[in-house]
This record gives C-alpha cells, structure tokens and sequence, in this order.
C-alpha cells in the first residue's frame, strides 16, 4: 500500500513538472511574439493561473525582480500570492510585464503611460472576445457555477465537440421477438427477448 501511494506521488510530481514546463515554453513563445492570450487559452491553457514564481517570472520576462515588485506595488502587474504570501505570476502576467518592458525600454513611455496603453490593451482583447462570441451559433457555448455559486460562461472545447460527434448510438440489427421466441422454443429456453442499444465510437 505505502509503495503504490510513493508510486502515485512520483507520477503526480512528474504530470506537475510537465505541466509546468508547458506553460514555460507558452510563457516563452507569448514573449517572443510567437503566441499570444487569445491563442493560449483557445488551446486550453488556462492564462490566469498563478504558476510562476518571481525568479522564473524574471527571468521569463526579462525583468529584474526589484521592477517586479515596483510593478506590484503601483498595480501595474499584480500577481496572486500563495498562502504563504508568496507571489505567484500567470500567463497573462508574463505577457504584461513583457509588454511593460518593451514600452519602457524600446519606446521610452514611462509608467504611467505604461499603465494607461496595457488597460486599453486588455478592454481592446475583452471587447474582441465579445466580437468572437457573438459570431459563434448558438449553443456553443455552456454556463456552470463557479465555486462561489455565480454563474459563469463556459466555451464548449472543439475537442470535445468532435468526439461528441464521434459518439453514436448504434441500434444494431435484432431479430424479431416472434422468430426468438420460436428459436429459444426450439432450444427449450422460454425467456423473452429484450432490445439493446449499443453505444459505439467510430
């Protein structure tokens, strides 16, 4: 028992790393003008998670950690802390503090300015995923509850639409009720017969 729990921790363990790595390398392509939120989320990341740490932020973003903290401190960027008070940075933090640095150094804007251009930035993207939905037909999207009991949209996956579409009820061929009956007569078994639905994947 104790050896199957250290087996099931390890491969945990191991699936965080590789989550993690994953969202390295997206943080790494969204610097690089490679990728952007919009593309990020529609593969299935999930761009508000707080999953790098102050270091890693830094070094991502190309960033000292001492302007992180000036970032936080005037609401420029403001990770989400751990329980421990730790700071804990998401992808969309990555592509703020990114994009902070290019105004600050390639442009010369300062921070304020900054502030301003990021904030029209992200009601620009909200207005554009508004646009988005509006053009998808109807019932492409689903509502849930969120941990707080309100109710949140949900965008159904495209994965998840196509195996749906995969799914199929298959009503396979069933001999008739009269010719089982004569048969299972014949093989002395009076049970009757029943339908069945098989569900099958194509």
């Amino acid at each position: 028992m104790a050896r199957s729990s250290r087996t099931s921790q390890a491969s945990q363990a191991r699936a965080t790393r590789q989550i993690k790595r994953l969202y390295e390398m997206c943080a790494m392509a969204i610097v690089a003008g490679r990728a952007d939120l919009d593309g990020a989320a529609e593969v299935g990341f999930d761009i508000e998670l707080p999953v790098f740490s102050v270091g890693a932020a830094g070094e991502l973003a190309n960033v000292h950690p001492q302007t992180l903290r000036q970032y936080d401190r005037l609401g420029l960027v403001v990770p989400q802390r751990t329980e421990g008070g730790a700071r804990r940075y998401s992808l969309r933090d990555i592509s703020r503090l990114a994009q902070a640095q290019q105004l600050s150094q390639e442009e010369g804007i300062n921070l304020a300015g900054i502030t301003r251009i990021l904030e029209l930035e992200e009601e620009n993207r909200e207005l554009r995923r508004q646009v988005e939905r509006l053009r998808k037909p109807a019932g492409s999207s689903v509502f849930a509850a969120d941990a707080d009991g309100g109710i949140v949209e949900v965008e159904r996956s495209q994965r998840a639409r196509m195996w749906r579409r995969q799914l199929r009820a298959d009503a396979r061929q069933l001999p008739s009720p009269s010719s089982v009956r004569a048969e299972r007569a014949e093989e002395g078994d009076d049970m009757g017969s029943r339908s069945v639905v098989v569900w099958g994947i194509r």
